[in-house]
């Protein structure tokens, strides 16, 4: 066992989903990449006999022990000091330029950070199988019934191929794809849309179904057209995907303007990421174009714009 350290830090990026959105719960696949332009950052040190937690952008300062014990933060150490042996008490210091309810896997940068971090305070490294378990029982705190993509895309930091149930695949990339990532600034709580779908599905369940099973094809194609580096019919694919989430009453006014713009100032093509209700949307651009797009975004209303690439991976 290595030596136990003083403090650690760990970080863990963020993630959005490039197509399958809300299927994905229902045993379809959906794609995901890694965000690297944004992360979550844990600091941990040693602190006496008790366990102390900050987080600025949340207001949060306090013993975690009186925070609620279902809080996911301290789920997460609870879950942590049963993985590890030796843990000692800590103050845990967390920051995140990942925006909160925005479909950028938040939650689940924080938790995969803050476990590899505690981890490693014990001198004790965990192996991404076990850092991706102990985020999944976390995500259930934060979306009811997650998919359990976040946790997976973020622990192994990589492109996937996701399908609840069966698990993850690499996902191949065979060429940069140039992102650009949009803000509505209207925050939106993923429990409450997951939750929102559920109670369609259940009123009308052939409506619904169809609807995932359209979405499911999208993914199909855009999985293809990442495989071949043809970005035009990625952005199809793309359309096509927020078309069906639309019909499944997930987007918004605000997120069908910021699409509509990027469009229009001359992205291959965009939707909304995430839950939807609110958060991100992201376009699909030529690498000379980013800067047009995002410029478009910002002068339609974006409260944040990230300009990002998920690189090319290596063929299976």
């Amino acid at each position: 066992m290595s030596t136990p350290f003083t403090a650690v830090e760990a970080r863990a990026p963020g993630k959005i989903i490039l197509a399958g959105e809300h299927a994905v719960v229902y045993g379809r696949p959906a794609l995901a990449v890694p965000v690297f332009g944004v992360q979550a950052r844990v600091r941990v040190t040693r602190r006496g006999a008790q366990w102390w937690v900050t987080a600025p952008a949340v207001q949060l300062d306090a013993r975690l022990h009186d925070l609620p014990a279902e809080h996911p933060l301290r789920r997460a150490v609870v879950l942590t000091q049963a993985a590890v042996s030796g843990l000692p008490p800590a103050h845990v210091h967390i920051t995140s330029s990942i925006p909160v309810a925005a479909g950028l896997g938040s939650g689940a940068a924080v938790t995969v950070a803050l476990v590899r971090a505690l981890a490693a305070l014990a001198g004790q490294a965990l192996p991404a199988a076990r850092v991706n378990a102990l985020a999944y029982e976390v995500e259930k705190l934060y979306h009811g019934t997650p998919s359990g993509i976040d946790n997976t895309v973020i622990t192994y930091a990589r492109p996937i191929v996701y399908r609840k149930g069966t698990g993850w695949q690499p996902l191949f990339v065979a060429r940069p794809v140039p992102l650009v990532i949009a803000d509505t600034g209207q925050s939106a709580s993923t429990r409450a849309m997951v939750r929102g779908v559920r109670e369609r599905w259940q009123a009308a369940p052939a409506r619904v179904e169809a609807l995932f099973d359209a979405i499911a094809q999208a993914v199909a194609a855009a999985q293809a057209a990442l495989a071949t580096g043809d970005l035009a019919a990625l952005g199809q694919a793309l359309r096509d995907n927020h078309a069906h989430l639309q019909a499944l009453g997930v987007s918004t006014p605000a997120l069908d303007a910021l699409v509509d713009a990027a469009l229009a100032a001359g992205a291959y093509g965009a939707k909304l990421a995430g839950a939807g209700g609110g958060g991100n949307m992201l376009a699909i651009t030529r690498a000379e174009d980013q800067a047009r797009v995002a410029a478009a975004l910002r002068a339609a209303g974006a409260a944040r714009v990230i300009v990002t690439t998920v690189p090319a991976t290596e063929a299976p």
